[in-house]
């Protein structure tokens, strides 16, 4: 007997990325700018690079705003 699974990967374009600080501030840490530094940078506090093709660096996103400790890394 043989068994098929079709597993769709997650498809989720990324259009925007922002730092919302309406609850916490950014605190600095660097874990964004380690973890995609194509995306952020960390001057005084976090940016986001304009110009970047966010689908590129999909998963690595989605890392940074979840390993965020203040959680103020969006996307959408």
């Amino acid at each position: 007997m043989r068994f098929s699974i079709n597993l769709k990967i997650r498809d989720m374009a990324i259009s925007r990325v922002w730092l919302d600080e309406s609850d916490n501030e950014c605190i600095s840490c660097g874990a964004c700018e380690m973890l995609c530094p194509e995306v952020f940078a960390i001057p005084d506090k976090m940016v986001v690079k304009s110009g970047v093709d966010f689908n590129k660096f999909e998963a690595q996103i989605i890392e940074s705003a979840e390993s965020c400790p203040t959680e103020v890394i969006k996307y959408e």
